[in-house]
């Protein structure tokens, strides 16, 4: 390669759309273009839907797990799609074999309601902008020009609605925009549209009374801020090209091997994880995605109580993605992918530079320095980050899956963006008080109420195999005794957990408590089992009590770990449809019969949290604030795998060859 093209490799962000090059779709990739065009024509020729349908849903209807994990036949590749037929206000869902053009399956849905399409939350805006209702509670606000008010869709919440033919509801949030670029700054208090999708109308406008508006426009755009003297450069070169590769969707570095796919639902989703052995590849993971999120509020005014968006199941992760921007979202020496999904009407939607593939700096990896004789043996960290972000109304979210030469793997998820904020009704020092009791004051007259932030990830483990038990980890003080006659003695509890009821579990830092997924049937060279850990970082739990709607309709909160036994049909820790759902699903309804899960296929899933109390350093704009989990190798090895990663070509200290002088 010339040096110009490796050059240029390293210092721009490559573009590129997976699955455009490798001559064979694996079973796993996500459905190509002509696969969502072939899907939406058989569903369109069935004649069983209005012509005007909308597909909240169409991705891969991916193939039997045992198929793949055996090498099997996969089978015809298929779609499955959700429909939305307003028209006859009903929900389907149907799968559709794309080789040979076939409607296979298809049923209508009781008592639901699908996730929000972009065109609806797009529309909803003008829809109240029309509205005379509306229009007036604006006017008693001194606004006139209907154009300066930004109205931002929210799900609506549990409104004692839960069936399909019953009306499909929208809130309306209003803001200031005015010039502005921040209209999340100057929130209209008080004022919330109801707005009926299925009819298209305002069904009702909530108003509980004026509050003046924030003249401050909380604008953050580098024109606005005067910027600080600008940091030295600082160069990411790889002369030589990155160090992964990549086919299709299929990415090997360093030992590692995945495959990846942006989920319309799900946003990033890692399959077939695995680690390189002496022979073949060892399974750690077969799939791994975010299950579910949900924003809990903490503000009990009636019109904040309802705010919990369950970001995954009523939005869509992988459909709000944003693009990345390289040198900022991404470093520049990412590799970018572009995404493509079906969009409402099922054409085909791409997203640019969706995802982003790099390698790092990852500090020390590992070292040791004797001092006689004197000698260094010291490593440098690469690791492998591959990210996408989603840009959620106010809020953004960075999803990073790290891959580590040590063998270990981390989810990173970088929480920023713009705090949902509250008008205050004056700016006095009485107001600033009764406002600490459940929110903090960001500006003179805006306030930010409490909340926090869930993430439950679904975690289909297969180490080495699909055989597999959980230990329940446990660190504590030994008993005092003979056998701990100095009072300094370490215990480790190991319990397995028996059935899925028993492994409704949460963390416990007082011991360290961590967990196992080890595989029985293959022992490592000390004659125990291989395993990986899920080890926990920092988390929180939830702070509305138990009797509450959200708590209802999240109850995979009321755990921070959950082990369930494979079941295909089970992906998403709330149910597959929690909007405007009031009924208990998911996890706690799966996990009430106590499954075993001993020596089997299992899946754990694992909730983490923040507790967001706000700042004033966080408006108005909030700086990113990063939670996470990782996954550590116990037993899996016999010995540090990272032992072969090479020292760097670095000229040794003392050892630089001496500045050429000029002759005299």
């Amino acid at each position: 390669m010339k040096a110009t093209k490796r050059l240029a490799l390293a210092c721009a962000a490559l573009i590129l759309v997976p699955g455009t090059w490798g001559a064979t779709l694996s079973p796993l990739d996500p459905l190509t273009p002509d696969e969502i065009g072939k899907a939406v024509s058989v569903l369109h020729d069935a004649g069983m839907f209005s012509p005007d349908v909308l597909y909240p849903i169409i991705v891969l209807q991916e193939p039997a797990k045992a198929a793949i994990d055996r090498g099997y036949d996969a089978g015809p590749r298929r779609a499955f799609a959700v429909i939305l037929d307003q028209q006859r206000t009903r929900t389907s869902e149907a799968v559709v074999d794309v080789d040979d053009k076939v409607l296979e399956s298809w049923r209508i849905l009781p008592d639901v309601q699908p996730n929000f399409l972009i065109e609806e939350l797009t529309s909803a805006p003008e829809i109240v902008r029309k509205d005379p209702k509306w229009q007036e509670a604006m006017k008693k606000r001194g606004i006139t020009d209907f154009s300066e008010v930004q109205i931002d869709a929210w799900a609506p919440g549990t409104l004692g609605v839960t069936n399909s033919t019953g009306p499909r509801l929208v809130r309306a949030l209003s803001f200031y925009k005015g010039t502005s670029v921040n209209f999340y700054a100057r929130p209209i208090e008080g004022v919330v549209a109801l707005v009926d999708m299925n009819q298209r109308a305002v069904a009702d406008v909530i108003d509980t009374g004026v509050v003046p508006i924030s003249e401050e426009d909380g604008a953050y755009d580098e024109k606005s801020v005067k910027p600080r003297e600008q940091v030295k450069p600082l160069t990411i070169s790889q002369p030589e090209g990155p160090s992964f590769t990549v086919d299709g969707y299929l990415i090997r570095w360093q030992n590692w091997s995945f495959r990846y796919a942006l989920h319309p639902r799900e946003g990033l989703v890692l399959y077939q994880v695995s680690y390189d052995g002496l022979d073949a590849p060892r399974q750690v993971l077969y799939r791994a995605s975010l299950s579910e999120m949900v924003v809990p509020y903490g503000d009990t005014d009636a019109n904040w109580a309802w705010r919990n968006a369950f970001d995954e199941g009523e939005y869509g992760i992988g459909r709000l993605a944003s693009p990345l921007e390289p040198g900022v979202d991404a470093p520049e020496n990412a590799q970018l992918f572009d995404a493509q999904l079906a969009d409402d009407h099922g054409a085909v939607w791409k997203i640019p530079r969706a995802i982003a593939l790099y390698e790092r700096d990852g500090g020390l990896l590992w070292k040791h320095y004797t001092i006689d004789p004197e000698h260094n043996e010291s490593r440098r960290a690469r690791e492998l980050v591959i990210k996408s972000l989603a840009a959620i109304g106010n809020y953004d979210y960075s999803f990073n899956w790290i891959f580590r030469q040590d063998g270990s793997l981390e989810m990173q998820i970088e929480l920023t963006g713009i705090m949902l904020a509250k008008g205050l009704a004056v700016s006095s020092e009485a107001a600033h008080s009764q406002a600490h009791e459940m929110m903090h004051r960001v500006a003179k007259t805006v306030s930010a109420p409490h909340h926090q932030h869930f993430f439950n990830f679904r975690l289909d483990f297969d180490v080495d195999g699909a055989s597999n038990t959980v230990i329940e980890m446990n660190t504590r003080p030994m008993r005092r005794g003979a056998a701990n006659p100095y009072d300094n003695g370490i215990d480790v509890e190991m319990t397995p957990l028996k059935d899925s009821k028993q492994a409704r579990q949460n963390t416990n830092p007082e011991t360290n408590r961590r967990w196992i997924i080890q595989n029985p049937g293959v022992l490592n060279a000390f004659g125990e089992p291989v395993g990986y850990a899920l080890v926990p970082g920092e988390t929180t739990f939830p702070l509305a009590r138990p009797e509450s709607k959200v708590r209802r309709r999240a109850g995979f909160l009321d755990h921070q770990f959950w082990v369930t036994p494979y079941a295909a049909d089970q992906l998403y820790a709330a149910g597959d449809y929690p909007n405007q759902n009031e009924r208990v699903e998911g996890l706690p309804k799966w996990t009430a019969d106590g499954d075993p899960i001993e020596n089997t296929d299992v899946v754990v899933w694992y909730t983490m949290g923040v507790t967001h109390i706000p700042r004033p350093e966080e408006w108005p704009v909030m700086s990113a604030t990063r939670v996470g989990f990782k996954l550590l190798p116990v037993g899996f090895f016999d010995r540090n795998p990272a032992l072969d990663v090479p020292r760097p070509p670095v000229e040794a200290p003392g050892k630089k060859k001496p500045a050429k002088t000029k002759k005299g």
